[in-house]
């Protein structure tokens, strides 16, 4: 009989062995069983080894036994309470795999972890671990994908309990392995062993019996298994939460899911409230945002995308009103905003809801920039602007307006606050260089918009030509006509698809019976004293630009359109020429002289994005690197990678009704046409906001609940626990979760 290292009788106490492993389909965990029984059987002893399958399949837990004896081995029961344990997978390792190890018995695992570092975790053991896996590769033992480390592990174990080479050689030579012995020796040479601390004996896992059997009369009631079958997983399911498409699409960085899923559950104050960390114009944007988020939703595939715009508004007219002042910071920061409209509003709103002093210096009679001057009170009520202006400034913001500011002024600004934050817009509008454009009757859109929005005679007459497509066009256009004019055409030189004005404006003009004329571009003008006609070429498809719009190619058929007025809704840009001299602006940072400024440009005139809605998620952005560069620790604002978010392809449309998005109320072109009152009502209900499939976000929809083969997901705290001691990991949940809010993670 071979003599032990750690028992004076000897390998085999009281005459019996017994060795459980445990391993995964196709690891050969099975054939290293008989490897042991074997090599115990060349000592003289009786042997045994069978398996224990579980699933019949690659990859599924395999447990496999094995006996020996001094005697007669006649115990056909599997083994509870082993001597030695060999784990052949890392991945099974767990408390309920080491039960019923015997004090100081010997678990040798499969893993480049020292031993030392296993007991810590398994203290009372004797441990031992070797790379089987590395091993077994080097020496080509099974494929690339599935590496078969019975071989290996066997002359593992035989170091660990001193078992001599020569013997492992002999039985591996008798069972036609001697192309393994190399692998064998190697792991032999490589097994790493930690024997186990005297204090640790004792806090070794309570041996564990075979289970109790009831008798056949006690089986009146089914029991639930005792079969914990967790350790059958390679994967477990995780709830997760992914980005979903209009968050990512949001310039402004409003959690959209957040607070349509907040107004179906549970109303508007708490979708305000979500709203109001990231925005100070809901019911702004309810109405003139671009919606860029719409065109992100994934129901757009199906069905047609939430109509998000319009729950937005319904939150800001429909909200409880806001009366809480922030609390100050705990080193409260002066700063200056020079420009009220949405990225001046947007910055100010920031620096006030994290407890920072804001002025905001505006040239005009009442912050809104554009808002106020610009979008015609027929989309914007400018009761609507007022309310979130007076809400933006019971922040605590001071206001000083009819206060242009100088370049000295501007200057100064530095030396009097701790901060600046330059929101001063597009100022330079785009003009015609061509024969006639200095003609009286012909004016710039924003300057027309400007004079019907601040109540100045704005009266037209005729054919009025508006040029242009974009939202200042359609604002143009449908203002001009409610200022008088008997006929509107809008002259554009790309395709109707290429207009960056909001659809809907477009499809509203259209009904109110303005005329579009596209693929046209204006080349002069006549008249006599005044503006009687326009020179329209017509323009040709060139190839694509830098935006991937085809670039319109201006040829030489001309047509003349008789006109008594035209609007120019050209584009703007950025006037630089406000700054001081030696002032520069590069990446949204002011520099004097190539020294950095604690001063950040926000909205158009550091990106020249061009909607309200970019401009209040920059305004936010330069508020936060502001006070970020002041010593403030501050989370920046950034845009989400839109390549991130959760694709129409992981969502499950099956589980959701077809139903038509909510679309809102709209007055008669017939009657819109003749007044400046709103003309769009909104949604009728919040129902809009039960459409939403809350892509990538957990809604408790009970699914994977519902579709568990085990029934081991339970409700807890108001989301799911999964039982995973025996979750299998088949993964069905995950599959089944309509919205991409499961996935599955390795052990």
């Amino acid at each position: 009989m071979i003599a032990s290292p750690f028992t004076d009788q000897g390998l085999l106490r009281d005459g019996h062995l017994e060795i459980r492993l445990h391993g995964r389909g196709g690891q050969g965990g099975v054939t290293c069983a008989k490897i042991l029984a074997a090599l115990f059987a060349r000592t003289g002893h009786s042997v045994q080894a069978f398996g224990d399958y579980a699933g019949e399949r690659s990859g599924a837990p395999v447990r496999a036994y094995m006996r020996a004896s001094d005697t007669e081995v006649d115990n056909r029961n599997k083994i509870y309470t082993p001597d030695h344990l060999l784990v052949l997978d890392p991945t099974l390792l767990g408390d309920d795999i080491v039960g019923g190890l015997k004090t100081g018995g010997t678990l040798l695992i499969n893993t480049p972890d020292a031993p030392e570092q296993v007991a810590l975790r398994f203290p009372g053991y004797r441990v031992a671990t070797v790379d089987a896996t590395a091993i077994a590769r080097r020496h080509g033992i099974g494929s690339r994908s599935v590496v078969i480390v019975n071989t290996t592990l066997a002359g593992a174990f035989a170091r660990a309990v001193d078992l001599p080479l020569d013997a492992l050689a002999a039985t591996y030579d008798s069972l036609g392995l001697r192309s393994n012995l190399p692998a064998a020796k190697e792991a032999w040479t490589a097994v790493r062993m930690a024997e186990p601390l005297a204090g640790d004996v004792a806090r070794a896992g309570a041996v564990a019996g075979p289970p109790s059997v009831i008798a056949l009369t006690d089986h009146t009631v089914g029991a639930p298994t005792g079969l914990k079958t967790g350790s059958w997983r390679t994967q477990a399911p995780k709830y997760a939460e992914h980005l979903a498409p209009c968050n990512a699409w949001c310039p402004a960085g409003n959690d959209v899911v957040g607070f349509v899923q907040a107004l179906a559950q549970k109303g508007e104050a708490a979708a305000a409230a979500i709203l109001d960390a990231t925005t100070p114009l809901a019911g702004v944007c309810g109405r003139v945002c671009p919606a860029p988020c719409m065109d992100g939703c994934n129901r757009r595939e199906y069905d047609g995308a939430v109509h998000i715009r319009g729950l937005e508004r319904w939150i800001a007219d429909h909200r409880p009103k806001l009366t809480a002042v922030p609390a100050p910071a705990a080193n409260p920061k002066h700063v200056a905003v020079v420009g009220g409209g949405p990225a001046g509003l947007a910055a100010a709103h920031t620096l006030a809801k994290l407890g920072h002093k804001a002025t905001l210096f505006d040239a005009e009679t009442a912050p809104g920039g554009v808002l106020r001057t610009g979008i015609p009170g027929y989309r914007l009520p400018r009761d609507v602007l007022d309310r979130e202006v007076e809400a933006i400034l019971g922040l605590g913001v001071e206001l000083k307006a009819n206060t242009a500011l100088s370049k000295k002024d501007l200057e100064e600004l530095p030396q009097r606050f701790d901060g600046v934050v330059l929101a001063t817009g597009l100022q330079r509008l785009t003009g015609l260089e061509v024969p006639g454009a200095n003609l009286p009757g012909i004016e710039q859109g924003i300057a027309f918009l400007k004079r019907v929005n601040s109540g100045e005679p704005a009266k037209l007459t005729g054919h009025v030509v508006v040029l242009g497509g974009g939202n200042t066009a359609m604002d143009c256009a449908r203002s001009a006509l409610r200022a008088g004019a008997s006929r509107v055409t809008v002259a554009y030189r790309r395709a109707r698809e290429d207009m960056p004005a909001i659809a809907e404006e477009v499809h509203e003009a259209e009904d109110e019976g303005i005329v579009f004329a596209f693929w046209q571009a204006p080349v002069g003008f006549s008249g006599t004293g005044r503006v009687q006609g326009i020179t329209l070429a017509k323009v040709e498809a060139g190839p694509p630009d830098e935006s991937g719009r085809r670039r319109p190619v201006v040829t030489s058929q001309h047509e003349l359109l008789a006109c008594d007025a035209v609007l120019l809704a050209l584009g703007q840009g950025r006037d630089l020429s406000l700054l001081p001299e030696g002032w520069s602006l590069e990446t949204g940072r002011i520099s004097c002289n190539g020294a950095a400024l604690p001063i950040f440009a926000a909205g158009d005139v550091a990106t020249g994005d061009g909607t309200v809605t970019h401009a209040i998620g920059d305004g936010r952005r330069a508020a936060q690197r502001l006070l970020n560069a002041l010593g403030e620790a501050v989370t920046i604002f950034e845009r989400p990678d839109r390549s991130a978010a959760v694709p129409v392809t992981d969502i499950r449309l099956d589980h959701f009704t077809r139903s038509e998005p909510a679309a809102p109320i709209l007055e008669s072109a017939t009657t819109r046409a003749h007044h400046s009152g709103e003309v769009s009502r909104g949604l009728a209900s919040l129902s809009e906001a039960h459409r939403c499939m809350s892509c990538g976000h957990c809604t408790q929809c009970d699914t994977c609940l519902v579709y568990c083969p085990e029934g081991i997901i339970r409700r807890k705290d108001g989301s799911y626990a999964v039982d995973y001691s025996f979750c299998k990991g088949c993964g069905i949940c995950v599959s089944e979760c309509p919205r991409k809010a499961m996935e599955m993670s390795a052990q």
